[in-house]
């Protein structure tokens, strides 16, 4: 008798095969002595829509709404069948006794697995693979000590709850809007609180009024010291700022205060996944989306990081004795920062990171113990492995230890302040910081009723600035803070919300567009209330901890669809598209809008009924612009077809054109077609493309 081993995508399949020894390949799975493994390609089932339950819902109509089956049912992906049908014959084998659920050991994973074993009609046994990297090592540990996938049923109804209230109030809300007002009007439980976010720095940001002041430096000796009025350095009068400049002019400061105080600061403890996206963002500028890709390869093809959606910061008590093996396999990779670690046998200092309470589903990000070849990683996958790592080896390292020195010194009456930081141990700055950390630092001599003479006095004005837009790293530190979504979902949500155009990024920064900042204005005042997401969040986390009721949740949420669709419905809220254009169009005479479609520049019939397309201008190629990046046009002209930067102006013709792909290339297209979306099943997400045209 033989086990059904589900995975959740093919590239884990075949590794999970290989460590069981499964060598006869098929097309949809991959079968050993013990062992038949296949896999799922994402979600294979999802959540019925409209017109599954009522063909009269393929039309979206105000008086249809709010739609709210009885029971809510699950349909097998159309795209996906084959793969399903293929799991189900597997499954009514003979020789299978049991199936093993080997899906991503989070909520979405739980989810996936389920709903295919539901739909098969499964009524064998089923376990449970729970592991946190996918090593060698790993795999063999987790078969060896499987668990009774009754254990995880409470997860499974936090995931059906969070499928099924996304579905009704995502759905009805943005039928309700994109119906009334005759635009693609996308809303939902999450997306529409981080908008609403973005909107009210934007308003802080309108409503600023900058402030003139100044500020009057000097240089005491070696010190740097300005000007401080009972803790105030800003002067906000000009002709007293001048005053005061010319007043100071060839004073001497006695100090007459010296306050020195030891610190000791604490190794950072390791990566959650919302910390890592942040810090990626502020020091390489990238996406949320792009980090949590670039650590799925770590994790999956590379093997060389621990499970990715976590978040907790922390390792458990059984963890302790595996953490010489992990050191052990940077040892080459790491020479210089893992030298002082071996040799004290890899004791950790920080202890605090010991802590079970802290783990949730899976503890923090940590390097596993496969030993790491650094030539074979992209530099993107480099950059974010050397984060994981240098984090991970801080824990090895004693405190940071220094003293501040603060002081204050007075020119004929006229007080000047300044402080400095002297280092005492480089303690675990050492990881990220070697050429500073071998710098010896001599300490402060500065002491009350010493004098200097006040030198290279500057008055200098400044403007008070306003609060900066967020950038992704600042969204995401709002999102986790109100619990918004979970560290798995936050990225799908940021970039759901660009290609809404409801935001767009420019330079590194968030900024509502006026599509996004008309529907926060039509949107229903609770929906973009983060404090109503954030609650249903910490009901559904209570859910998969047994400590929550479903029922009780999912009854909530009708009722909220319900009131929520409503409230739109008797709005008197008006609305115009900002991206209408004067063009009419020629099949029924209403005003096309521009959007950008995948290909290009596109006009759509305002009309939602009408359909009518037309492209403006040239049509985008896959060819991306060498400076810039962007993809560039493609343009017919007298020497035949060539392309050209709309942004750089720079050309280049079409016989120059690669032929083959480079391996990031290759990496890239497998992402594209092998993501799945972790809010709304494969038809909602097309149901709303649809709506939307080519936005």
């Amino acid at each position: 008798m033989k086990s059904l081993v589900l995975a959740e995508k093919p590239s884990v399949g075949r590794e999970l095969a290989r460590v069981l020894g499964c060598k006869d390949n098929k097309k949809r799975y991959i079968e050993g002595p013990k062992y038949i493994v296949t896999w799922a390609l994402g979600h294979l089932i999802e959540l019925k829509m409209p017109e599954d339950y009522d063909p009269k819902y393929k039309e979206w109509r105000m008086e249809d709404l709010p739609i709210i089956p009885d029971k809510m049912q699950t349909k097998i992906i159309r795209q996906t069948f084959q793969q399903y049908k293929a799991i189900e014959q597997l499954g009514k084998r003979n020789d299978i006794k049991d199936c093993i659920i080997a899906t991503d050991a989070g909520r979405e994973g739980e989810l996936v697995a389920r709903w295919i074993l539901e739909k098969m009609r499964w009524k064998k046994p089923v376990k449970r693979l729970w592991i946190s990297s996918q090593t060698d090592k790993a795999i063999k540990s987790g078969f060896n000590r499987l668990k009774p996938a009754k254990e995880y049923d409470h997860l499974y109804h936090s995931a059906v709850c969070r499928s099924e209230a996304d579905w009704l109030i995502g759905l009805n809300v943005s039928r309700a809007l994109t119906v009334k007002y005759n635009d693609p009007l996308s809303a939902g439980r999450v997306q529409t609180p981080t908008l609403a976010m973005v909107l009210e720095r934007e308003k802080e940001i309108q409503s600023f009024v900058p402030k003139k002041y100044w500020t009057i430096e000097a240089q005491a000796g070696k010190l740097e010291v300005t000007y401080d009025h009972q803790g105030e350095k800003r002067i906000f009068d000009e002709q007293k700022a001048k005053d005061l400049y010319q007043s100071l002019g060839g004073q001497t400061a006695v100090v007459t205060e010296v306050v020195r105080k030891e610190k000791t600061e604490q190794q950072p403890l390791p990566y959650d996944l919302t910390e890592l996206q942040r810090d990626a963002n502020h020091r390489f500028g990238f996406t949320a989306k792009k980090t949590l890709n670039v650590l799925q390869d770590l994790y999956e093809r590379h093997k060389l990081v621990t499970y990715p959606r976590t978040d907790s910061k922390y390792l458990t008590k059984d963890m302790e004795n595996t953490m010489y093996e992990r050191l052990v396999a940077l040892k080459d990779a790491y020479k210089q920062e893992i030298q002082p670690v071996l040799a004290k046998k890899g004791k950790i200092l920080a202890k605090r990171v010991i802590n079970d309470a802290k783990v949730t589903d899976h503890h923090a990000i940590i390097p596993t113990d496969e030993r790491p070849v650094l030539s074979d990683l992209s530099s993107d996958e480099r950059k974010i492995y050397d984060m994981i790592v240098k984090r991970f080896l801080a824990l090895f390292y004693p405190v940071y230890e220094y003293e501040t020195v603060k002081f204050k010194l007075d020119a004929g009456g006229k007080m000047f302040t300044g402080k400095t930081t002297v280092r005492k141990n480089a303690g675990y700055t050492a990881v990220f910081h070697h050429e500073a950390a071998r710098e010896n630092t001599a300490p402060l001599s500065i002491k009350e009723g010493k004098t200097f003479k006040l030198e290279q006095l500057r008055l200098s004005s400044h403007l008070t600035e306003a609060p900066k837009r967020y950038s992704e790293a600042d969204i995401l530190s709002k999102m986790e803070k109100f619990g918004l979504g979970t560290p798995a979902t936050r990225a799908d949500i940021i970039e759901r919300l660009v290609s809404s155009e409801t935001i767009s990024r420019e330079n590194g920064r968030l900024v509502p567009t006026p599509k996004g900042k008309q529907l926060i204005d039509l949107v229903n005042d609770e929906l973009k209330s983060p404090e109503l997401t954030a609650k249903w969040e910490k009901q559904l986390e209570a859910i998969a901890r047994g400590k929550g009721n479903p029922k009780q949740f999912l009854d909530t949420i009708r009722k909220e669809t319900v009131r929520l669709v409503r409230e739109i419905q008797t709005s008197d809220k008006k609305y115009r598209a900002h991206n209408l254009t004067g063009t009419k169009c020629p099949e029924c005479g209403s005003l096309m809008k521009e959007v950008n479609g995948q290909n290009g520049k596109m006009l759509v019939c305002s009309n939602r009924e009408c359909r009518f397309t037309k492209r403006k201008g040239p049509k985008l190629s896959n060819r991306r612009c060498p400076t810039c990046h962007k993809r560039m046009e493609i343009h017919h002209g007298k020497s035949g077809v060539y392309f050209q930067c709309r942004t750089c102006n720079i050309a280049q013709k079409a016989d120059e054109k690669k032929t083959t792909l480079s391996k990031h290339e290759e990496r890239k297209l497998l992402q594209k077609y092998a993501k799945k979306d972790d809010t709304f099943g494969n038809s909602l997400a097309e149901a709303f493309k649809a709506a939307m045209k080519s936005e």
